[in-house]
């Protein structure tokens, strides 16, 4: 039998699932741990994943929790003709973690996109994305044909919706994960841009954005995915645009001085943008039932990617959450470099906390504490809140982070634990108790790359007990590429 060699076995995860193990295999699997360091975290992933029992390997698995957490980021970016360039570049790879009965198991499958299908047929990354050149030959009939689909994902009807943040949405079948086709939310608004990071009220309303420079169109959906309105709107500055945060009355869209010039068609994304650190960060305020009432607020310029849900406590002020950078150096650089293996530390993203008053003014507190990825208790969205959830820590010599912390802002504590330099965090979400009724009281689920073990890990906190660790922790039998945004749906 052919010695498997370290790639292939991180590549053939599929047949990986359904292979005795031989003697050759287990020195293969013995050796990918041996070498494994974060790396593997950004290595290819060749195939679909069948469902995969995982192997609880640390503590007692909570009763109540019952369902499956969806996940999508990039899952694989080499090719022979030509690799892409930068992380965010990879095709859209959706993971679904099933708990059931005590049991847990793990299937992924890339999403089938025109993009992939394409630099498939090529053998090369033809197709272009946010970091990495489209090639010369390429004619582009819309944004859905460089349309990854691999940042986040959302559950409207029965369907999941994998996301990107310049093209439409990509219809998943939830129980088998198969690709149904890209989403035309409305014939006259074909191939308009739908950002990966809507907003849902409690009642599942969804609002969210698509950008094409300074225009944008606000994007009004019901629970079932149906467009309850699709309105024009003009933005002081072309920014751009990841994410954006709602109260129960207001969109707010930050626009960050990192401004699009005129796309050239063959460039990558980023490059077309400019960062301009003497201009403001502007904070574009719109009523929710009267888009045309809106109020510009201003701060120093800073970078993000993220921010939390915002809410206006009773003074009717506005307040958020945003993990701020200095500038977008990680965007343009250090996401480049994990691919080619490389780390140069970037600055550290550290929660704050933006506060506009009725008077015009805007502030920013700055904690000093390293935090991505923010996540609130959904039940609670555009409403008065207290926590955030979020990724810190950093090891010295790796990117990303490490722990998990949930910071309260009446007392400005945070409570954490950091799983240590063997692991690299992803997003963790909130999942409720059933029949509760206090703000975060359930469990925070998300999984880790155990980098000692090369091995994806899942696990699972009581979200009140932090700092205790994981109530539960399974472990799959080999490690998935980095996720980026997930979203649990109830058994």
């Amino acid at each position: 039998m052919k010695m498997l060699t370290r790639r292939e076995v991180l590549g053939n995860l599929a047949g990986i699932a359904a292979l005795p193990l031989v003697p050759e295999l287990a020195q293969a699997l013995a050796g990918m741990r041996a070498a494994a360091d974060w790396r593997v975290a950004f290595a290819d992933f060749e195939f679909n994943l069948p469902s995969t029992p995982l192997a609880c390997v640390q503590g007692k698995v909570p009763r109540d929790l019952s369902g499956t957490l969806y996940r999508n980021g990039p899952g694989k970016w080499r090719r022979p003709g030509k690799s892409a360039t930068h992380w965010f570049d990879g095709d859209g790879l959706v993971r679904a973690f099933s708990l059931s009965g005590g049991k847990a198991a793990l299937s992924a499958a890339f999403v089938d996109t025109p993009k992939r299908r394409a630099d498939e047929a090529a053998r090369a990354v033809v197709s272009g994305g946010f970091g990495t050149p489209m090639a010369e030959h390429v004619t582009v009939n819309s944004s859905d044909d460089f349309n990854a689909a691999n940042i986040s994902i959302v559950l409207r009807g029965n369907e999941l919706w994998a996301l990107w943040e310049a093209g439409s949405p990509v219809a998943i079948d939830p129980r088998t994960l198969a690709t149904l086709g890209v989403k035309t939310l409305r014939e006259d608004l074909a191939h308009m841009p739908f950002l990966a990071h809507p907003r849902i009220d409690p009642d599942g309303t969804l609002w969210n954005l698509g950008l094409a420079g300074s225009q944008a169109v606000v994007w009004r959906l019901g629970t079932q995915g149906d467009v309850q309105a699709a309105v024009p709107i003009t933005l002081p500055r072309a920014s751009y645009v990841h994410d954006f945060t709602a109260t129960d009355q207001h969109l707010i869209i930050l626009l960050q001085p990192w401004v699009q010039r005129a796309e050239e068609m063959h460039s990558d994304f980023a490059e077309t943008f400019e960062w301009h650190a003497q201009w403001s960060t502007q904070i574009l305020v719109l009523d929710k039932a009267d888009l045309t009432r809106q109020r510009v607020y201003e701060l120093p310029a800073f970078f993000f990617f993220h921010v939390g849900s915002a809410w206006s406590d009773p003074s009717g002020a506005i307040r958020f959450d945003v993990c701020r950078y200095a500038d977008p150096g990680f965007a343009l650089r250090g996401a480049r470099d994990v691919l080619e293996g490389v780390y140069r530390a970037d600055a550290t993203p550290t929660l704050c906390l933006v506060t506009l008053t009725h008077d015009g003014k805007a502030s920013l507190q700055d904690t000093g504490i390293a935090a991505e990825f923010p996540r609130t208790d959904a039940s609670r969205s555009g409403l008065s809140r207290s926590y955030t959830l979020h990724a810190t820590h950093k090891a010295a010599r790796q990117p990303l982070f490490t722990g998990v912390a949930l910071h309260d802002w009446r007392t400005n504590q945070s409570q954490h634990f950091d799983f240590g330099p063997d692991h690299l965090v992803e997003e963790m979400i909130f999942v409720p108790r059933p029949g509760r009724s206090a703000e975060m009281d359930g469990w925070i689920l998300g999984p880790t790359i155990n980098l000692r073990t090369a091995r994806t890990e899942l696990h699972a906190f009581d979200s009140r007990h932090i700092a205790d660790g994981p109530i539960c922790t399974w472990q799959a039998p080999v490690a998935l590429p980095l996720s980026l945004h997930g979203v649990f749906v109830n058994a």
